[in-house]
Parts: C-alpha cells; structure tokens; sequence
C-alpha cells in the first residue's frame, strides 16, 4: 500500500497521526505530512483515511 495526502485539502485534525504515528505527523504549518510512503501497519493507515474529515489522504494498492 502507499499513502499520498493532499496538503491543500488537509485541515490538520490530527485525526491521522493520534491513529497512525509512525505514518503521519502534523508539521508546524498545520498540516500532515507522510512519515512513510509504503506503511507496515495497513490497518491503522486505512482508519486513519477514514477517519481523515476532508479525505486529504488516498491509499493505493
């Protein structure tokens, strides 16, 4: 899986990163930032996508 985020969607709920730590973190500019591009842990990133309020972040298979 690779996840992209779409910075100028992205609200910086923090929805992502609380969920997927190692994957996501909002920076100082409010906004997400992709720690790893092709995570381990599907799981957590595939909630996180869910939970994402703007749908600023898109997986691919």
């Amino acid at each position: 899986m690779r996840v992209t985020v779409d910075r100028e969607l992205c609200v910086g709920s923090g929805a992502c990163e609380m969920l997927a730590p190692d994957v996501f973190e909002v920076d100082d500019d409010g906004a997400v930032r992709v720690l790893q591009a092709e995570p381990d842990d599907t799981d957590a990133v595939r909630q996180a996508a869910q939970q994402c309020p703007t749908r600023a972040l898109s997986l691919e298979d």
